[in-house]
């Protein structure tokens, strides 16, 4: 724990896998370093992770547990458990003011922070979300291969994702859930692969402990699958950044350079806040980046 400590080199806001790598390689560079983490990872529905070397098939819990042990190791790092509610500039650096009241300052900051993902209004899609309604034919697809399987979105997405499904299973369906709005160049692609369109809205999703069934349209009639890949909105989890300064993407993610720098000096940001690649290697790969590019301009802001 932070016990009173108040000043650190680096305040890590996030301790899920981008968070805790970052903290370990800034703890073996005997940075001290605070890792403020509200317990509540946005995987924490998923069973099973996977395409990680070494942690395939286990769980986020047990993944997340093991780094935080692992990490816990370096004396030079600190945990807080709690929620960041704002931060501003300082003479020094950057503070940090928690919801327990709590006011910290760091030389350095690093967002692994996450995104909130934005869950439509269907009855039966939130308790399925990372279960059996997935985002990523890499982190999930293999274990629903040769299933039943839809993919809901429309235009671009849809096609991207139908791409990717269609080689994992011969039974596919795209969900437009509404008026499609593909170009006759898409439209043709898949029929060309067998992928039917349905354009019926969608009423709910029926499902066992999150474990889909079937989907029921409007119109009373169903779909029977297994799984779907689903491609829905989302937001920041956090507004600190943006008022620091932090601008976003296009896309909604924070701007960032190939040293996970984000347009504010001092400020850094890893895993997925600011990557479209939602994986637990990614963010791992992220977090480490971060740590290292954070210590390197302590290094030459003293050296």
């Amino acid at each position: 724990m932070a016990g009173h400590k108040k000043e650190f080199d680096v305040i890590i806001v996030g301790g899920s896998y981008a968070g805790l790598s970052a903290a370990m390689a800034l703890g073996r560079s005997l940075r001290e370093t605070l890792v403020i983490d509200s317990g509540e990872p946005c995987n924490r529905q998923t069973p099973h992770s996977h395409n990680f070397l070494t942690q395939d098939g286990k769980t986020p819990k047990e993944i997340s547990s093991l780094a935080r042990q692992q990490v816990g190791q370096y004396r030079t790092v600190h945990f807080l458990e709690g929620i960041a509610l704002a931060g501003a500039k300082t003479k020094s650096g950057f503070e940090i003011v928690t919801q327990a009241g709590g006011h910290l300052r760091g030389r350095k900051l690093i967002f692994a922070t996450g995104v909130r993902d934005k869950m439509p209004d269907i009855p039966g899609f939130a308790a399925c979300w990372g279960i059996s309604v997935i985002h990523c034919p890499y982190c999930h697809g293999y274990e629903y291969r040769h299933r039943r399987t839809a993919v809901m979105a429309n235009g671009d997405r849809a096609l991207h994702l139908a791409s990717l499904v269609s080689n994992l299973t011969g039974e596919l369906t795209v969900l437009t859930n509404g008026k499609a709005d593909f170009t006759d160049e898409q439209t043709s692609k898949l029929k060309a692969h067998g992928i039917p369109v349905s354009e019926k809205e969608v009423k709910r999703i029926d499902h066992l402990n999150g474990y889909m069934q079937q989907v029921l349209f409007q119109d009373g009639t169903k779909l029977h699958v297994d799984a779907l890949y689903a491609s829905i909105p989302f937001g920041q989890h956090t507004g600190i950044p943006l008022s620091l300064g932090c601008a976003l993407t296009e896309q909604g993610y924070l701007q960032v350079d190939g040293a996970h720098r984000t347009t504010v000096p001092g400020i850094f940001a890893c895993g997925d806040n600011s990557s479209r690649m939602r994986s637990v290697a990614n963010a791992v790969s992220g977090g480490n980046l971060a740590g290292a590019m954070a210590n390197l301009e302590l290094a030459a802001d003293r050296f």
